[in-house]
């Protein structure tokens, strides 16, 4: 968890943009773009963990390839540990990406099957270092122990683990380089219910081990609210509402963070009964033809005119509270 005497931000994000064109005709010509991000920023300092939330399509595991430029941002900066990464030749990125490491959602997919652990997890160390093959087994064989696997299975396939023991090889495979800051998408979404807690409190004693910052992209909010410090809720490519873990949780701001979180489940049955369920009217605009004013305002309960016509800004509210909603702009009444 996030040390907070060190206020140093390892990650600054400033205006990250994503578009997607959209080609039609004979010609192929450009008609529009999905918009997937439009213009998120955020800071994670070192040490700290970010969750970052949202339904399904709102560019959550977008945000998390742009920041490591596996797909290249349509605009925007992305400084990690003092260098924009969105500024780097081809040479000075792959010099860089030891730095900066990936945990994929689906192990079964992300690792190759014809490659074994060995293979894999010394994959990186064969790009990025002139080891010998005595000290990558080594390395293989820590990383393994360090993640919960048997040294032993160095010679296995992916096909002969369960779906726990994958991650555990894709996180080895990420810690291979000692990154200073890994984007975990959605680790735990394709594995069972019983499995994700243990990869969550692993990831967490990597963390306290090894002082890694993440960024932890899901749309389980239990499992953020276990693990994060700070949580950035998104909705169709911008951030809503960024707020400490507990502050969210406790009252959220903006109305679309309110809604997501009526929603999660509740242990204590006296706390679930007295609690108002918010349910949202209607389907979620599309990416390519984004609404005017807030993209939020087609579903807002609580929507006024100049939501309608004008986008709000990401502003701080609080001390550590950042909302994009007109209704806490203080600089003009919320009634319009």
């Amino acid at each position: 968890m996030l040390d907070h005497a060190i206020p140093e931000d390892l990650v600054t994000v400033e205006g990250l943009t994503m578009h997607f064109p959209i080609h039609a005709g004979v010609f192929r010509r450009r008609v529009g773009a999905v918009r997937a991000v439009d213009g998120v920023s955020f800071s994670i300092a070192r040490g700290e963990t970010l969750g970052l939330v949202g339904e399904s399509g709102c560019g959550k595991s977008t945000v998390g390839r742009a920041l490591l430029r596996l797909c290249e941002p349509t605009a925007g900066r992305v400084v990690i540990d003092g260098e924009d990464v969105t500024t780097l030749d081809a040479a000075r990125l792959r010099a860089k990406r030891p730095a900066m490491q990936m945990v994929f959602q689906d192990p079964q997919a992300s690792l190759n099957p014809r490659m074994t652990l060995k293979q894999i997890i010394a994959e990186p160390l064969n790009v990025h270092t002139g080891w010998d093959t005595d000290r990558k087994l080594a390395r293989v064989r820590e990383l393994m122990e360090a993640v919960g696997l048997d040294r032993r299975f160095v010679n296995r396939f992916p096909h002969e683990f369960s779906g726990g023991q994958r991650q555990r090889v894709g996180i080895a495979r990420a810690l291979a380089l000692n990154p200073k800051f890994v984007v975990c998408d959605e680790p735990i979404a394709a594995l069972d219910v019983s499995i994700q807690a243990q990869i969550v409190n692993l990831l967490e004693d990597l963390q306290e081990r090894s002082g890694l910052t993440y960024l932890f992209i899901s749309h389980d909010l239990s499992m953020v609210r276990h693990i994060a410090d700070r949580v950035a809720v998104m909705y169709l490519g911008r951030i809503a509402e960024l707020s400490p873990r507990e502050a969210l949780f406790a009252r959220p701001l903006h109305p679309y963070a309110e809604a997501l979180l009526s929603a999660v489940p509740r242990a204590d049955p006296s706390r679930a009964a007295g609690r108002r369920r918010i349910v949202l009217k209607g389907d979620v605009p599309s990416a390519a033809r984004m609404p005017p004013g807030c993209n939020f305002s087609t579903r807002c309960p609580r929507a006024f005119d100049r939501c309608r016509t004008e986008i709000p800004r990401l502003a701080e509210v609080e001390p550590g509270r950042q909302v994009a909603c007109h209704l806490f702009d203080p600089t003009k009444p919320a009634a319009g």
